[in-house]
């Protein structure tokens, strides 16, 4: 995957994030849309930085046809990228929604554990939609 897909990869999953966890956020919680919104567009541009430097990392390191990935090495791969992703936003959450770092941490989980299936069934979907599409780009050019 080259830099101008892993930017739209990036954006495309944090654009569909940021817009399910506002809305479940806003069900779930007490807090202010705009201060849900605004927290979320913090959080989600951290989450892009980490996503295009932790991918970039990983895929260094494990190589090979992504759409043949086990799942348990797409297990291992989203659990390190939300346990990366963890400890940078708990802070900012805290301090963007002035509540604890506890509360913090607490409705962080939530959104990791949300979030962590959400990237596990985008990843795979996109690895997948990938192929088809790349496959499909080649067979029109030898067709032309």
């Amino acid at each position: 995957m080259g830099t101008i897909e892993r930017i739209f990869h990036s954006v495309l999953f944090e654009l569909l994030a940021v817009i399910l966890s506002i809305t479940g956020l806003a069900i779930l919680t007490d807090h202010e849309l705009s201060s849900l919104s605004g927290a979320m567009i913090i959080i989600a541009t951290i989450a892009m930085i980490w996503n295009f430097g932790f991918n970039w990392f990983f895929d260094r390191i494990v190589k090979g046809e992504k759409e043949k990935r086990t799942m348990s090495l797409r297990l291992v791969h989203v659990s390190l990228f939300e346990a990366g992703l963890l400890v940078l936003t708990i802070p900012v959450m805290a301090y963007i929604l002035d509540m604890s770092l506890w509360n913090a941490f607490v409705m962080d989980l939530g959104l990791t554990f949300f979030i962590t299936i959400y990237a596990f069934i985008f990843n795979l979907s996109y690895d997948h939609v990938r192929v088809f599409m790349v496959r499909r780009l080649d067979l029109s050019t030898k067709a032309a």
